[in-house]
């Protein structure tokens, strides 16, 4: 009672009840058309992020403005839970295993955008160094988040999946970084110097990861001491904003600092700090918070479209758009080639998959909290906002909505559908066992009558011989399916030693990690055996 009198005032304040009310309307919209893009067949093509976004859109058009989207909001409330759950859920050893082609793109790549974008805007829209330069680094920014999230929903090849994010993750930092060193350039305070641009860049990305390295091995090891899944949940929100905020505090990249505390997290940390049942609590936590900020932000995005001021810059607009389809072409197409030739036959990348790298290098929130992030001093500031909204709307309405029928004819789906079912059917396996294992402990325990028991044991096994007959014969027919059972049959048996080893490490009985022994015994390619 003495508590809620005490908040009595505070939440009186007019300020605070209109923004709560904002807030609710907000999430309202956003989750009912989350929803309905679920309920009607219509619009399950349709990623729900665009989805929203076209809505968004829609009240743009009708003039109504839900919120003001900040470049505060989006870098801070936004962004960094947005890359904490994309790093959590990247695997270590596919990033490590395409470090190559992810490295080129997220680095050279985003080199490359920035410079055609620079000199193109000024040769053929007339463009002024200072807008070329802040659009350039703005839109060097990709944010494919609509197209892994249909690549995971279509299964697309986990190569594919891995290097589009992996590149998203970390480009976003370098694109920060860049419009960072740039801006003083475009305001006039700075002249540009290589070697000064260099140092600076090296210093942002070297602060920023090692920040993001010592709070994540530092949680890593805290949360041995403990058990407690609420409060280990709790410390990764906490470690997202903080890492975050420390690394813009000292001069870091906090985007670079919150992917590598998340990469850390998710693949160490979670291993020999967390226990299965915390490690699936978390991550069903993570996956929650990136559903509900993207059902927020696409939404708004769209609202915020001023629809006369992209046509007044309609002319550079297309120009931008144009030159940033050309730039991210000769990116990963030649990136590509230069990745394939130090790596090998092994880690091909094929034309197939760096067309729909190409395509799919979707902008999004953050290019628009750059672009809303420039000084009002500067005179070009609304034409840089235009020319930004404009080229990724058409990213995220044209190309984002393309996606899947190129996956299809470009035959990327291949056996994917097939995989799809196969997991399926696994996990109805594992299900109906563990209900056959519930039965077979009440028929020895004699908690119901043996009789009723007996009669619902032999309709779970009915299944589940239909499930195994199911999962034969897909292995039976297709090739692909048998060696895709070997290879997650090898990575749950190296998951178990794993885990096993964690239990040592929280007991106190080992004081480091020990890598997989079984990783040198158990073949890359088991379907060979098979």
């Amino acid at each position: 009672m003495n508590l809620w009198l005490a908040l009595e005032p505070i939440l009186e304040e007019p300020s605070i009840e209109a923004n709560l009310r904002q807030f609710c309307l907000v999430l309202s919209v956003s989750l009912g058309v989350a929803t309905l893009s679920r309920m009607f067949s219509v619009l399950r093509n349709i990623p729900y992020t665009l989805l929203l976004l076209l809505v968004g859109l829609g009240l743009a058009v009708l003039d109504v403005r839900l919120i003001n989207l900040s470049p505060e909001l989006i870098l801070f409330i936004f962004l960094p839970p947005l890359l904490f759950e994309a790093a959590w859920n990247l695997n270590w050893q596919s990033l490590k295993q395409y470090a190559v082609p992810i490295g080129l793109y997220a680095i050279v790549g985003v080199i490359i955008c920035v410079t055609f974008l620079v000199f193109g805007l000024q040769a053929w829209a007339g463009a002024s160094l200072a807008t070329a330069l802040l659009v350039g680094a703005s839109l060097a920014a990709t944010d494919p988040v609509s197209v892994v999230a249909l690549f995971r929903e279509l299964g697309v090849d986990k190569k594919l999946t891995t290097i589009m994010e992996g590149e998203s993750l970390f480009n976003d930092g370098v694109a920060v970084v860049a419009f960072n060193l740039v801006l003083g350039i475009a305001l006039g305070t700075e002249q540009f110097d290589l070697s000064v641009s260099l140092t600076r860049f090296l210093v942002f990305v070297g602060v920023g990861a090692s920040i993001g390295a010592l709070i994540g091995f530092g949680l890593s090891f805290l949360t041995q001491r403990f058990d407690i899944p609420l409060v280990e949940q709790s410390l990764t929100l906490v470690s997202a904003y903080g890492t975050y905020l420390v690394a813009e505090e000292l001069g870091g990249s906090g985007v670079i600092a919150v992917v590598i505390t998340g990469l850390i997290l998710g693949n160490f940390g979670s291993r020999i700090g967390m226990n299965p049942r915390t490690r699936l609590v978390v991550s069903e936590f993570w996956e929650f918070v990136s559903f509900f900020i993207n059902s927020i932000v696409f939404l708004l995005i769209g609202d915020q479209v001023r629809f006369d001021q992209l046509l007044d810059e309609l002319d550079k607009i297309l120009v931008a758009i144009v030159i940033m389809i050309a730039a991210r072409a000769i990116s990963v197409f030649g990136l590509g080639a230069l990745s394939n030739a130090i790596t090998g036959p092994a880690m091909d990348l094929p034309l197939k998959g760096q067309t729909i790298l190409w395509w799919g290098g979707l902008r999004g929130s953050v290019s628009v909290a750059l672009a809303l992030s420039v000084p009002a001093l500067l005179s070009e500031r609304q034409e840089i906002i235009s020319i930004v909204f404009g080229v990724m709307l058409f990213t995220l309405l044209v190309q984002g909505l393309t996606t899947q029928p190129l996956l299809e004819g470009l035959g990327l789906l291949g056996d994917q559908p097939l995989k799809l079912e196969y997991k399926q059917m696994a996990a109805h396996r594992v299900a109906l066992n563990r209900v056959v294992q519930r039965l077979e402990e009440m028929k020895q325990n004699q908690e119901f009558d043996p009789e009723f028991v007996a009669y619902q044991r032999s309709l779970v096994e009915g299944q589940l011989e239909q499930v195994q007959e199911t999962m034969a014969r897909l292995e039976q027919q297709h090739e692909t399916i048998r060696a895709y059972a070997a290879e997650k049959l090898r990575e749950e048996l190296l998951a178990i030693e794993a885990d096993t080893y964690a239990e040592f490490i929280r007991a106190g009985q080992l004081k480091e990690d020990l890598a997989p022994l079984l990783a040198t015994v158990l073949p890359e390619h088991a379907a060979e055996t098979l």
